[in-house]
């Protein structure tokens, strides 16, 4: 999942600098997978394909009742748009269910989709180009901070308040306030999601909370609790790794790559209440909290983690644990989900929050969230503002969480719906308590800034590093932050 990316082009040397520096970095293969069996959807236009807290009663509309209300949802039939997907159980339901829009709307749709290997390259070549090619396309939330700065991206706010163009059923505060925010960044380096004057880049389609999926036979064969802090998971990890000849204890990401970073590891991380920058964007990694997390995520890794780490991305992880290989990950929540059907380990995958710290109850989690942005090329913004608000409406996502596999929800209506709710527990028990428990404190817990591709991918190689050499951590950390620093210095973000 970790593959080097070109540059973008037709931008200017400071904006470079400043928002793009690692926009080829952003192409980089998100957090998440696609790998998980699905059918790849017939298109004339296919490029390429491969295979806590209670929630709000829901208010859920049906889509034939968005087309009764006074909205007119026929304003722009005839309407051609194109969208830009990857491959992914998201993309599938959407695809699936295009017909619908069409239907309400008169509008044509036709799309591109690409494997997430070469995904994010089509992403930053299309709108680094400023090529009107397509009008709304997927993203990851991390990606906008490159996007959005560098003005590929439309502020989706002027139409959200805009009571001419959105369906007064659309509803913004029935999204998940964290996972909705997340989505939004004002462009000053350090400034929080959601915070100040933060853009809304893009909505929210679907996303993933990091978590315990484990194995419930071993656990059940060897009598053992699931384990809730870090040390308990090396006490357990390592127990199963010496007991079980087939098996390792705990599968995490090793690749050299951001996306080893941001699942578990930054989970566990903020559970210890390190953060990656200061409030003076000064790097954090070496503080006394990020050293003790890191050097009991290391010994995790030693003791009970793959013996070829250092290759291991999303596939790797969640195919061991379907392949009965590990017996826990502490990745996304819906890799276990995705791997309990049709494998070696169906019907017997459980899913547990993790509060890493043993001095603080609080399970936080980082999340991943994929998103439908809008291309500030795109020559018919009112139109794809209407697919977008329908693509992240209640009753599309609705008939995907229900008809497909389009979780975790990003509305609360739709998470809570009682079609929603039963096919979690007859299926996946255990996946929606977890979720349930962990969704008041997840969100994006990185700091936004536009080096964050570069920065991470450093932060990586800086973990393999200290598992494969034995390489002081303390010493190594104080070597990382000193390196970027001066990165961030380079790069004009800092003094």
């Amino acid at each position: 999942m970790e593959k080097p990316q070109h540059n973008p082009a037709a931008i200017s040397r400071r904006q470079f600098l400043k928002y793009t520096a690692l926009a080829g970095a952003a192409s980089v293969l998100a957090a998440c997978g696609a790998n998980t069996g699905s059918t790849p959807t017939p298109s004339s236009q296919q490029a390429a394909s491969s295979p806590g807290t209670s929630l709000p009663t829901p208010t859920v509309v049906s889509s034939q009742h968005l087309g009764s209300n006074a909205f007119d949802w026929q304003k722009y039939k005839g309407t051609s748009l194109k969208l830009l997907l990857n491959k992914h159980p998201y993309a599938d339901a959407l695809v699936a269910d295009l017909q619908t829009f069409t239907d309400l709307t008169g509008i044509r749709v036709t799309y591109d989709i690409f494997p997430e290997d070469v995904y994010f390259d089509k992403v930053t070549t299309a709108l680094s180009s400023r090529s009107s090619q397509y009008d709304a396309l997927m993203t990851g939330a991390y990606q906008t901070w490159v996007y959005g700065p560098a003005n590929w991206l439309v502020d989706l706010r002027q139409y959200i308040q805009d009571e001419n163009l959105t369906n007064p059923d659309f509803d913004v505060q029935d999204f998940i306030p964290n996972i909705l925010h997340s989505d939004s960044w004002s462009g000053k380096p350090g400034e929080a999601p959601g915070q100040g004057d933060a853009k809304q880049w893009a909505l929210p389609f679907g996303f993933e909370i990091n978590s315990l999926s484990y194995n419930k036979q071993v656990f059940a064969k060897h009598k053992l609790r699931v384990p809730r802090t870090l040390p308990e998971i090396i006490e357990t990890a390592e127990y199963i790794s010496k007991k079980e000849a087939n098996m390792y204890g705990i599968g995490v990401r090793g690749s050299r790559s951001w996306a080893t970073i941001h699942p578990g590891f930054l989970s566990a991380y903020t559970c210890y209440h390190a953060r990656d920058f200061d409030d003076h964007l000064k790097a954090a990694m070496n503080s006394p909290q990020a050293v003790e997390m890191t050097k009991l995520w290391v010994q995790m890794i030693k003791k009970g983690g793959p013996p070829t780490w250092t290759q291991y991305t999303w596939y790797e992880v969640g195919n061991d644990l379907g392949a009965g290989k590990s017996a826990m990950i502490y990745d996304a929540d819906i890799l276990g989900y995705f791997q309990n059907r049709g494998t070696k380990a169906a019907g017997h995958i459980g899913w547990a929050p993790v509060a890493a710290n043993p001095d603080d109850p609080k399970a936080y989690a980082n999340v991943w969230i994929w998103s439908l942005a809008m291309s500030n090329f795109s020559n018919h913004k009112e139109a794809t503002w209407y697919f977008l608000q329908w693509a992240t409406g209640k009753a599309h996502l609705l008939k995907g969480a229900v008809e497909g596999d389009q979780v975790d929800p990003v509305r609360h209506s739709v998470a809570n719906h009682p079609k929603v709710v039963a096919k979690l527990k007859q299926k996946y028990p255990g996946y929606l308590e977890s979720f349930n428990q962990l969704i008041p404190n997840s969100k994006i817990y990185f700091t936004p800034q536009p080096l964050f591709f570069d920065v991470t991918t450093d932060w990586a190689a800086t973990l393999q590093k200290m598992v494969t050499s034995g390489a002081d951590v303390k010493a190594s950390l104080d070597e990382l932050a000193e390196s970027i620093n001066k990165k961030m210095a380079d790069a004009g973000i800092t003094q």
